[in-house]
C-alpha cells in the first residue's frame, strides 16, 4: 500500500511589533476635545434676566448662575459650561433663543452673546 505524501502546514508568521502597534492605534477611539460655552458681558441685559436664562438652560441653582453672571460682568467673560462640541452648540443656541431682556429691548438690548471655544487638552 502506498501512502500519500503529506505537505507540511504553511509557515505561520507572527506580525512584527510595528504592525501590532499600528493595529492597536487604529482600534483605539479618539476622544473629541472638550469645548466651553462662554458668556460675554453686555451692559444692557439685566442681571436677573441673565441669571434666569442660565438657570433654565443648564438647570443650575440660582447661586451658581449668579456667580457665573458676576464673573462675566467683572472679567468680560465666563465659561458657563463645558463638554462635547455638539452639546455646546445646542446650549449656545438655547441661550440665544431667549432673545434679549424684554425690559431692555427699547434701549437696544440684543440676545446674550455666547461663543464656543475649545478647551486646552
Amino acid at each position: 500500500m502506498k501512502t500519500a505524501a503529506v505537505a507540511p502546514p504553511p509557515e505561520r508568521t507572527l506580525p512584527d511589533r510595528e504592525t501590532r502597534r499600528q493595529s492597536q492605534e487604529q482600534e483605539t477611539t479618539k476622544r473629541q476635545p472638550p469645548y466651553a460655552v462662554v458668556l460675554h458681558n453686555d451692559d444692557l441685559n439685566g442681571f436677573d434676566f441673565v441669571i434666569d436664562v442660565l438657570c433654565k438652560v443648564f438647570h443650575y441653582e440660582r447661586l451658581k448662575s449668579q456667580r457665573l453672571t458676576l464673573e462675566a460682568h467683572e472679567t468680560g467673560r465666563s465659561a458657563v459650561w463645558s463638554g462635547s462640541l455638539e452639546v455646546a452648540e445646542l446650549r449656545a443656541d438655547q441661550i440665544r433663543s431667549f432673545g434679549s431682556d424684554p425690559r431692555m429691548s427699547a434701549a437696544g438690548a440684543l440676545p446674550l452673546r455666547v461663543t464656543i471655544e475649545p478647551l486646552p487638552s
